[in-house]
């Protein structure tokens, strides 16, 4: 599948970083992961910093897949609400997740910090603001649950809103726990530490088919060149039916686009800007000064009908865009659309494939996707070395 479609921005920007070859001759690891995008490179980085030897293998070249059109808010708030969370899972397990995803900003930001440079992260804030009246009321109760879950969070009523950031709306959400990062160039620099690490990266390569043994798995590929590996991770996200054998999200398209620089901060504070409607608009701004903006999505049927979307998703969203920031003159400088999965309680799947298997999932769908890979790679990690964690009950395939 083509998992996107026009000019993204991150690969434009920073170019080809890294390259790696195709699969040509026999492997044998402790682990293989199949997929190299932002999940499959912090998985990589993390086995291999446990001393794990693994293998990383990759259809297309490396990062090239959804994860270059991703316009990575990192957010601790799920596209599920904490107060429909709840009554879906339990208060406890919900609570977990939030608060789970919140850490998740905090171990990006700090694998940033060992890399040759930040790869744009920057911690900023999170403003979750109301689409209608109706909305703004379940807002007061929301605010209330995240309190109650030992998260930061303010309530912003409509004058204050628009006093602080300039946006009209009937309230508003404030949680200083946000931050955004260039997917792209994150994932190409783990890439390339857990190769210094002694990890091997293929790409161009496809797994056609797993044979499953006493020993572990054998990997047969579409260049006949074999891996071997006492555990399979499958983190080819929308992909993954192959080797699950159904599909565990409904597929999206998700369209967005980015400015030219602008030499002033678009509103203040520069924080992640999103809303409740569904689906929601959502945006950000990016190191070099730009505004990313997206939205408008809808039903996956065809890269085709998706590609022949994007001209007039282009348009709305540019509209919306005027709307949010009328006081700026703003010029489009890349638009793009990706395909992702959403699932029925906005959660990620993460863990093996059955009970006690060793064919693993790190499957981050839905809004949240960098911040779910990032706990699937802490907990998929601990799993391999005999050490599971409880948290991987609430992304359970079999929930």
């Amino acid at each position: 599948m083509d998992l996107r479609t026009g000019r993204a921005f991150w690969p434009l920007q920073s170019g080809l970083m890294h390259t790696y070859p195709p699969l040509e001759k026999p492997e044998q690891a402790d682990v293989l992961v199949i997929g190299a995008g932002i999940t499959g490179a912090l998985l990589a980085d993390s086995l291999s910093a446990a001393g794990l030897d693994t293998v990383v293998i990759d259809r297309r070249d490396a990062v090239y897949g959804s994860t270059s059109a991703s316009t990575a808010l990192l957010q601790y708030e799920i596209d599920t609400n904490l107060t429909d969370l709840i009554p879906m899972i339990g208060q406890r397990d919900a609570e977990r997740a939030y608060r789970l995803c919140r850490d998740s900003i905090d171990l990006i930001g700090e694998l940033t910090k060992g890399l040759p440079d930040d790869c744009g992260y920057k911690a900023n804030g999170s403003l979750y603001y109301a689409s209608t009246k109706k909305d703004a009321r379940m807002l007061i109760r929301e605010c209330a649950a995240r309190e109650a879950a030992g998260l930061r969070v303010e309530l912003l009523e409509a004058r204050v809103l628009k006093e602080r950031f300039g946006i009209s709306a009937p309230n508003a959400l404030f949680s200083p726990d946000g931050a955004e990062v260039d997917p792209y160039r994150l994932a190409q620099h783990l890439l390339w530490r857990a190769q210094e690490r002694g990890a091997r990266i293929y790409d161009r390569t496809q797994v056609t088919r797993l044979d499953e043994g006493r020993a572990g798995f054998t990997a047969h590929t579409d260049r006949r060149a074999k891996v071997s590996a006492k555990y399979v991770i499958v983190a080819t996200g929308y992909e993954a039916e192959t080797f699950l054998g159904k599909r565990l999200a409904q597929l999206k398209n998700s369209y967005a686009l980015a400015t030219e620089p602008l030499n002033t901060e678009p509103w203040p504070e520069a924080c992640l800007i999103w809303e409740t409607a569904r689906p929601y608009l959502y945006a950000r701004t990016t190191q070099d000064g730009r505004v990313v903006i997206g939205g408008e999505d809808d039903d996956f049927n065809s890269p085709l009908k998706r590609e022949k979307s994007l001209a007039a998703k282009q348009r709305r969203l540019e509209r919306k865009l005027e709307s949010l920031v009328p006081h700026l003159k703003l010029e489009v400088a890349f638009a793009w659309a990706g395909t992702f999965g959403e699932t029925k309680d906005g959660l990620a799947y993460i863990g093996p494939k059955v009970k006690g298997s060793k064919l693993l999932f790190a499957l981050g769908y839905g809004g949240n996707g960098i911040t779910y890979s990032a706990q699937a790679a802490r907990m998929l990690t601990a799993y391999v070395q005999g050490q599971p964690d409880a948290d991987m009950e609430i992304f359970s395939l079999n929930r």
